[in-house]
């Protein structure tokens, strides 16, 4: 990189500052805060859905996937997320922004203490947190390792460069700082790829063209949809996890449809997101899957591939462009895992424990979600300083195994617990089902011998966890059913169209809602 690509990168990072400052003068209390007070545009929200669900692991990890083995990387990551997102568009989308606009929470996890129990919705909440921390890690090492291949910067001051810049707009904006520069980051990564996709194209045209370059050996084999471990099981699994996952189960994603206007606009907004899931990783992974024909990697798993790409083909500028779009990806999905984690933190964990905590006004409940954004990403850049430990092994296995195969179990009361045809299915259910898939992540991946030998493919390893859960918190749903009046008037709360009858619910200010000024109050039986 020279001055030029400087420059970029540099007023690259002053816009998302100055967009956090901006953005500080819309949020007024938590509802601002956590969820934009339900006044996000659907196009907004869905494009800030899209960007938040992409991170550096795409330019490294899926990129070394693509060097490997081609058309595979889209075939078994993006492709699930589009098809799970478009499902859920009518399923869950509308669903989560009830819980806004008619529960009146400003969490995701609000809900599950009523849903439920406190029990069930304090281990969904500290597993959710711990497992993101994590997460949110290696999206930093991911983002880190790129920097030290262009600028020469070690792991640690890559990390504290993009972390710190992150929690400057994400902490005084929230949800509406994420959004907002998330639109600007969909568009520098518009222009970036774009870029990419044209130079790289071009660079082929001059090796006798794109069907020349096809029938080259490098390439063979890469127009499979499935290889490696990559498998047709893995795609299913990997499909049901991203059913769960891009639709609520990975809570800022649930955000971006609890801050639109209407159930309607949700819907639209997980339309759209949906739409550029099918389209705009094509566009990214083309130069991916001609990499091997333009760069040789350094790495044997191919993860420097695009990073290498970038810096022998892209001249000055352009090159800077593309950087930042490695880095808005990351602090796009990083910022928006920080602000939903400390919605959880401040809004369901620490009022179980502090009675303060349950009479907080609006000033101090935003105090609160800020410090809590600020701790999460201290600690989550900590942990990303380890990601290559033997612990964790490297970027890749902390994303597809540890994410993937933790997921579902977190997930599946969340999701679940919205539908009717699940209503039978209570708190033992739910945390039945949570612990039993968390033991199995556990010995699967970590104290079974077979879990090292190499005839047991990733996708089990990863689905097992989520198809234990999915099956306990089915069956103990109808072997020991736990609907109540009151539970089931939750669900039928969330169930009812606007038009359709209306449903009693809980007004602002009873036990666990949240008033108009942002203020919690205290949920029964805590």
């Amino acid at each position: 990189m020279n001055g030029l690509d400087w420059a970029v990168l540099v007023a690259y990072f002053g816009v998302m500052t100055a967009i956090g400052v901006w953005s500080h003068k819309r949020v007024d209390n938590v509802s601002d805060f956590f969820t934009a007070g339900g006044r996000m545009p659907w196009w907004l929200s869905g494009i800030s859905h899209h960007m938040s669900g992409y991170s550096a692991v795409m330019f490294t990890g899926y990129a070394g996937i693509a060097y490997t083995y081609g058309v595979t990387s889209y075939v078994t990551w993006a492709l699930p997320i589009a098809i799970g997102v478009l499902i859920g568009a009518k399923l869950f989308a509308p669903r989560l922004n009830r819980l806004r606009s008619r529960l009146h929470v400003a969490s995701p996890l609000e809900y599950l203490k009523d849903r439920y129990n406190v029990s069930t919705q304090q281990a969904l909440a500290w597993s959710g947190i711990l497992l993101k921390i994590v997460d949110v890690g290696a999206k930093w090492a991911a983002i880190a390792t790129l920097l030290s291949v262009f600028t020469g910067v070690t792991l640690t001051q890559g990390i504290l460069i993009t972390g710190g810049i992150t929690a400057v707009y994400c902490t005084i904006g929230g949800l509406w700082a994420d959004a907002l520069t998330e639109l600007g980051q969909f568009v520098i990564q518009l222009l970036a790829g774009l870029a990419m996709l044209i130079i790289a194209l071009h660079k082929i045209s001059d090796q006798g063209g794109l069907s020349k370059a096809l029938d080259s050996p490098k390439l063979a084999g890469h127009e499979h949809g499935f290889a490696g471990p990559y498998m047709t099981v893995f795609f299913i699994a990997y499909l049901f996890i991203k059913l769960f996952e891009y639709n609520g189960g990975m809570w800022n994603q649930a955000q971006r449809y609890m801050a639109t206007g209407s159930p309607r606009q949700a819907t639209r907004s997980a339309l759209l997101s949906a739409g550029l899931w099918f389209v705009w990783p094509v566009i990214l992974f083309i130069p991916m899957w001609l990499s091997p024909l333009l760069v040789t990697a350094k790495k044997p798993d191919g993860s420097d591939a695009y990073g290498l790409m970038s810096e022998q083909l892209l001249p000055h500028g352009l090159l800077g462009l593309v950087v930042v779009g490695f880095f808005s990806h990351t602090m796009a999905m990083c910022s928006s895992d920080a602000n939903a984690i400390a919605a959880v933190f401040t809004r369901d964990v620490v009022p179980v424990f502090s009675k303060a905590a349950r009479t907080w006004n609006a000033r101090a409940g935003l105090i609160a979600g800020r410090v809590t954004t600020v701790a999460f990403l201290g600690l989550s850049m900590a942990v990303a300083t380890q990601v290559n430990s033997p612990t964790f092994k490297d970027i890749i296995t902390v994303v597809i195994k540890w994410v993937a195969g933790l997921m579902g179990p977190i997930a599946i009361p969340f999701i679940l617990g919205l539908l009717r045809p699940f209503r039978r299915s209570g708190p033992t259910a739910a945390l039945v089902s949570w612990a039993a898939g968390l033991l199995a992540f556990f010995f699967v991946n970590y104290h079974l011998d077979f879990s090292q030998r190499s005839d047991v493919k990733l996708e089990y390893q990863v689905a097992l966890p989520m198809v234990i859960s999915l099956v306990l918190y089915l069956v103990i749903g109808l072997i020991k059913p736990e609907d109540t009046p009151e539970r089931d008037a939750i669900i039928e709360t969330l169930n009812t169209d606007d038009d359709g009858t209306a449903v009693t619910v809980p007004a602002p200010g009873t036990p666990g809602t949240t008033d108009t000024t942002g203020t919690t109050t205290s949920p029964s039986g805590v």
